[in-house]
């Protein structure tokens, strides 16, 4: 279970002035964990806070660290614990839908910075990435009802749950061999 939530994350990397959001950091980090066998926290976390001085870097670090912890062992359990760092419900539809857009979009980039290769990616993982990327560019529909848009974002992120840990489990081979496609 994650305690850090995604607005204590969003506000300490807008106080340590980290160059992504919170769920673009976060899906950055899950693509990243299912992609590369040795990629640690304090990878992640110069990622993100490099530069930031004070009170603001060792609270973000700490909270950046917790994170990472949790979801390096949600991913692993295999247990489907695993939960993307989204706004919290009643956050207005269009900014969760921007937020998932952001998470996708990260977890293919940290994704693609342990994988060059991209075919020789398992036929899921690659499913997956082509997937990501069109809910990448995902946008409320006007012509939708609210419920049926609610509906379709409810669905999207069970999606991204679910698929984010079928890249981590179809990638373990990967990362046991060193981080080579």
């Amino acid at each position: 279970m994650q305690t850090v939530t995604f607005d204590e994350l969003e506000s300490a990397l807008g106080d340590s002035n980290a160059p992504v959001t919170a769920a673009e950091a976060h899906g950055a980090l899950c693509g990243a964990l299912a992609a590369v066998s040795l990629y640690g926290a304090a990878d992640w976390i110069e990622e993100l806070v490099a530069g930031a001085e004070g009170e603001d870097e060792l609270r973000s670090r700490n909270l950046l660290e917790t994170l990472y912890g949790e979801t390096h062992d949600a991913l692993q359990s295999g247990q489907m614990e695993f939960e993307p760092l989204l706004p919290h419900d009643d956050t207005p539809l269009d900014q969760r839908v921007m937020a998932l857009a952001a998470w996708c979009n990260g977890f293919l980039f940290g994704l693609g910075g342990g994988l060059p290769q991209a075919g020789n990616w398992p036929d899921a993982v690659q499913e997956i990435v082509r997937d990501f990327a069109e809910i990448g560019r995902a946008s409320v529909g006007d012509e939708e009802t609210e419920d049926t848009n609610e509906t379709s974002y409810v669905e999207l992120v069970e999606y991204l749950r679910a698929s984010a840990q079928l890249a981590y489990d179809e990638l373990a081979e990967h990362r046991a061999g060193g981080g080579a496609a």
